[in-house]
C-alpha cells in the first residue's frame, strides 16, 4: 500500500516535532560564536571566560513579568545568574526547582537571580507558570527576544537554544554559560568559582 505525499509530508512533520522533545534544550541548537564571546567550553558542558578576556553585558533592563521593573546594573557588585526560558519549554520547566533551590542558597552570598522569559506570546503564560513553579526571582519579559539579544555580547546566547544559563562577575561581564537544562550541581558548578574570585 502506497501513502499519499499529503500523508507522508504529515509522518514526517510528526516525526520532527516528537524529535526535537528528545533535544536537552528546546529549539534547533545555537548560534553565534562561542570564540566572539570568549567561551572556552569544558567536558562539563559549562562554557567558561578567563577573567581577563570577559565581555560587559549591555543594557538589560524592562517590565517583568509581574509588572514590576528591572535593571541588571542595580546588582552591581554581586554574581548574577541569568536563565532565560520559555513556559512552553519542557527543559526549561525540569530546571526550574533546581534554580529555584540554589538561589535561595547562594543569596546570602551575594549572589541575585533574575530570569529572561521570551517567545511566550502573553504575560499570563509567564505568569502562570512562574506561579506553578513558585520562582523566588523576577523575570523580564522580552517575547520578541530584543532585550536578549541587545544585551548580551555576540555568540552568548540563543533564541534558537533554550534554556540559556549565564553567570556574570561582580563587575557585570559574561563569566560562565550553559546551553540547556541545569541541575543543582551544575549551578555550583558556574556559580561558586566566580564567587570565589572575591
Amino acid at each position: 500500500m502506497t501513502s499519499s505525499p499529503i500523508a507522508r509530508t504529515a509522518a514526517r512533520t510528526t516525526f520532527v516535532a516528537l524529535a526535537s522533545l528528545l533535544l536537552p534544550g528546546c529549539g534547533l541548537g545555537t548560534s553565534g560564536s562561542d570564540g566572539q564571546a570568549g567561551f572556552v567550553t569544558g567536558a562539563d558542558g559549562i562554557a567558561r571566560v578567563a577573567a581577563g578576556e570577559r565581555n560587559p553585558v549591555g543594557s538589560i533592563k524592562g517590565e517583568t513579568v509581574d509588572g514590576g521593573h528591572l535593571d541588571v546594573t542595580r546588582f552591581k557588585g554581586k554574581v548574577v545568574v541569568i536563565n532565560v526560558w520559555g513556559s512552553w519549554c519542557p527543559p526549561c520547566r525540569a530546571e526550574a526547582p533546581y534554580l529555584n533551590q540554589v538561589a535561595k542558597e547562594t543569596k546570602p552570598k551575594g549572589v541575585e537571580f533574575f530570569g529572561i522569559n521570551t517567545r511566550d506570546g502573553e504575560k499570563t503564560q509567564a505568569k502562570a507558570f512562574e506561579d506553578e513553579a513558585r520562582i523566588s526571582y523576577p523575570s523580564l519579559y522580552d517575547p520578541i527576544g530584543k532585550t536578549l539579544m541587545s544585551g548580551f555580547p555576540k555568540g552568548t546566547v540563543s533564541l534558537q537554544g533554550l534554556p540559556v544559563t549565564v553567570v556574570l562577575d561582580r563587575e557585570g561581564k559574561t563569566a560562565a554559560r550553559v546551553f540547556g537544562g541545569v541541575d543543582r550541581e551544575k549551578l555550583h558548578m558556574m556559580i561558586d568559582p566566580v564567587l570565589k574570585e572575591g
